[in-house]
C-alpha cells in the first residue's frame, strides 16, 4: 500500500512538470549552456530543447488544422515544411524582449510563424 501512495505520488509529480511549458527565458538559458559544436547533439539539453520546439510546432499545426476543420481563420498558414536553423531559432527567441521572455515557447513560435505565413485575408 505504502508502495503504491509513493508510486502514485511520483507519478503525478513527474506529470506535473512534464505538464508546465517551458519559457523562452528557459530556453535561451539552457541553449546558452549548450556547445556549439558537434557534440552538442549527444547532450541530453539539446534534446530537450529539440523536443520543446518539435512540441511546440506539433501543437501549432494542431490548432491550425482544428481551426481550418471548424470553418475558422487560423492564427498562422504554416506550410508542411518550414526549415529553421538553430541559428535562425535562437535569434528569433533572443530578439523577444526581456520583459516577454515568460511566454512559452510555443506561444513565440505561434506569434512568429503567424507573422511569417500569415493566413490570406
Amino acid at each position: 500500500m505504502k508502495t503504491r501512495i509513493v508510486a502514485t505520488a511520483l507519478a503525478l509529480s513527474l506529470f506535473a512538470g512534464a505538464a508546465q511549458a517551458m519559457t523562452v527565458r528557459e530556453f535561451l538559458t539552457t541553449a546558452d549552456g549548450i556547445p556549439r559544436n558537434a557534440t552538442a547533439l549527444l547532450r541530453s539539453d539539446t534534446r530537450r530543447l529539440m523536443g520543446e520546439f518539435r512540441g511546440a510546432v506539433q501543437t501549432i499545426r494542431t490548432e491550425q488544422t482544428a481551426a481550418t476543420t471548424a470553418g475558422r481563420r487560423p492564427a498562422t498558414c504554416m506550410p508542411a515544411k518550414v526549415g529553421l536553423s538553430s541559428d535562425e531559432i535562437l535569434a528569433r527567441f533572443n530578439a523577444v524582449p526581456a520583459a516577454r521572455r515568460d511566454i512559452s515557447v510555443t506561444q513565440a513560435l505561434r506569434e512568429w510563424m503567424a507573422e511569417k505565413y500569415p493566413c490570406p485575408a
